[in-house]
């Protein structure tokens, strides 16, 4: 049985020894709950001993309650506990002086989807950073990586640093919430007391959940567009598409594990990955589909699609590459639709000025490579190659299990 950060906390008094009489705070959302099911504010505030006096919540807010990205959420009083629950995803981002004086140790608990983009683990560098300012304390209860320990993608370039690019780590980063803490510390040389209860049980290269452990837990959305971990095995490819024109399958059931649009045939743009790379389909298995988004992009009107199915016998954890099989879906679709308006320009995630898919990919390396129709598929695995090389590496010091 995999015993989560949180889980072992509660169970055990010499772990939770050193937080009596200590004034805590808690980061969490939806799916920071205990194996059976009760929620982390509800589990700890029954705890004697520890005094909960504040709780923060990430994007899409500590109930998950925001559908859409970039809908910011409000402060407000917990119901129930009568504590003060304050947004990192509205006013400010970044926790103020007064947010901090509610506490003296923070407890993380969040449930990531091990993809760089996904905001909180930006949340949680900027907490470390503040939390380093003014002398405060920093537990993360560690959570799984559901999409494993694969590495993937990219390196953000220098400048490019974002709210959803926390640091030079590629797309696909394969480690875990603790982990991760530990290797911000590190890189960003922050003077802090940031300890990590780690799990016991996790094993991240076990089927059939490599990385989430299926059959024993249940999944709860940490927002509301993950709906399971065929979604967050996807993600760090099809979280592009938020960068383009194509439909990610918001308004549908199966969010971030499809694209489409009206205007394209989903037939030719599979059989053009065929053509074009085919290694880089390995893996998973691609289904031609249709699909009428009720909201976001193309909200009413049929899409022809692509599903990615990553949930049966055919998944094969250590071949499947979605951000490369996304990026393959681009060329593709540019290769078949030259003047295709694919890059979607608007405002994304505070920024403007600049490309969502160059934002989401930490510079303008995947785009141009898409737009030009001389690059080939071994010139981006050769830039890639040697990014994810090198976070391998990196990363390999902060490792917990």
């Amino acid at each position: 049985m995999t015993l989560f950060g949180l889980d072992r906390l509660l169970a055990d008094p010499a772990l939770r020894r050193p937080l009596v009489g200590k004034r805590l705070a808690l980061l969490a959302h939806p799916a920071s709950v205990t194996a059976d099911l009760t929620h982390a504010i509800d589990a700890l505030a029954a705890r004697r001993g520890l005094k909960l006096t504040a709780v923060f919540g990430p994007q899409h807010g500590l109930r998950g309650d925001k559908q859409d990205n970039m809908v910011e959420s409000p402060d407000f009083l917990d119901p129930r506990h009568g504590i003060p629950v304050f947004s990192l995803y509205g006013e400010t981002r970044r926790p103020t002086a007064a947010m901090l004086d509610t506490f003296d140790v923070l407890l993380v608990d969040l449930q990531d989807l091990g993809c760089r983009v996904y905001t909180f683990i930006t949340t949680l560098r900027y907490l470390l950073e503040a939390a380093a300012r003014h002398g405060k304390t920093v537990w993360v209860l560690d959570r799984p990586n559901p999409a494993g320990r694969p590495v993937e993608g990219l390196t953000p370039r220098p400048g490019w640093e974002s709210f959803v690019g926390a640091g030079p780590l590629p797309m696909r980063h394969g480690m875990t919430l603790g982990e991760l803490a530990r290797w911000f510390v590190a890189e960003f040389r922050l003077d802090v007391d940031c300890q990590v209860i780690p799990m016991r049980g996790w094993r991240p290269d076990a089927a059939p959940g490599f990385g989430w452990p299926l059959g024993e837990r249940a999944w709860v959305n940490p927002s509301p567009n993950a709906p399971n971990p065929f979604m967050a095995r996807c993600y760090a490819g099809t979280v592009m598409l938020e960068g383009t024109t194509l439909s990610e399958g918001r308004g549908t059931t199966r969010p971030l594990e499809c694209f489409g649009a009206p205007d394209i045939a989903a037939s030719a743009v599979i059989a053009a990955m065929r053509a074009l790379a085919p290694d880089w389909l390995a893996g998973c298995r691609l289904r031609e589909c249709w699909f009428e988004p009720t909201f976001h992009k193309h909200a009413g009107a049929l899409c022809g699609g692509v599903q990615i199915h990553v949930e049966d016998g055919g998944y094969r954890h250590h071949e499947f590459r979605p951000w490369r099989l996304q990026a393959l879906a681009f060329k593709a679709i540019r290769r078949l639709y030259p003047d295709y308006p694919l890059w979607r320009d608007f405002a994304y995630e505070y920024e403007t000025g600049r490309l969502a898919i160059d934002l989401i990919n930490g510079g303008e390396t995947l785009r141009a490579w898409v737009d030009d129709p001389a690059a080939t598929p071994a010139d981006l695995e050769c830039l890639a190659a040697r990014d994810e090389a090198a976070w391998s590496e990196a990363r390999q010091a902060h490792l917990l299990y």
